[in-house]
């Protein structure tokens, strides 16, 4: 697997694509239960990679990109609150479906965002041995995260350095 930060962030939207297909094409309450907890799963883990490791190195070494770091800490955070949120719930709840769906959109929303506008400048920036170092601390992170809302994690500590 390659070390590059870009070339594993975007592996992992590839992962979470997969698994929004999933879950609009589950048929029964069981399949899209059993989707949304991998999608919960894999996007608490993304994010917090995201969240510990790229956000503050690219906001440290690419001080113009300063604005589109803190738009996807907040974009992250709505998806946090989304995901708590499911991960309380069943799919026979009434708004599961719904949630799960504003949960999608959004996260849709930043992917495009980050593949389409802000990974070209990262990289532009930074260059590929960069790239691999962050990389490496992503995947080191990775081994580490978080798997559910649930458990401890340093998102918040992240978030409420980011706007103090």
């Amino acid at each position: 697997m390659s070390s590059d930060a870009i070339v594993i962030l975007k592996n992992d939207h590839k992962e979470i694509r997969k698994l929004f297909r999933a879950f609009r094409s589950a048929e029964d309450g069981a399949k899209k239960g059993e989707v949304v907890g991998k999608i919960i799963e894999v996007l608490t883990v993304h994010t917090y990679i995201e969240n510990e490791g790229m956000y503050p190195k690219v906001r440290d070494l690419v001080p113009e990109l300063e604005d589109d770091v803190l738009e996807s800490y907040e974009e992250h955070h709505v998806a946090d609150v989304l995901v708590s949120e499911l991960a309380a719930m069943s799919p026979e709840d009434e708004r599961f479906d719904a949630k799960t769906t504003v949960l999608i959109e959004n996260v849709e929303h930043h992917i495009q965002e980050e593949e389409d506008e802000w990974f070209p400048r990262v990289r532009e920036h930074l260059g590929r041995k960069k790239l691999q170092e962050i990389g490496a601390g992503l995947l080191e992170l990775k081994e580490k995260a978080p798997t559910s809302p649930a458990q401890p994690s340093a998102l918040k500590k992240a978030v409420d350095a980011v706007i103090d």
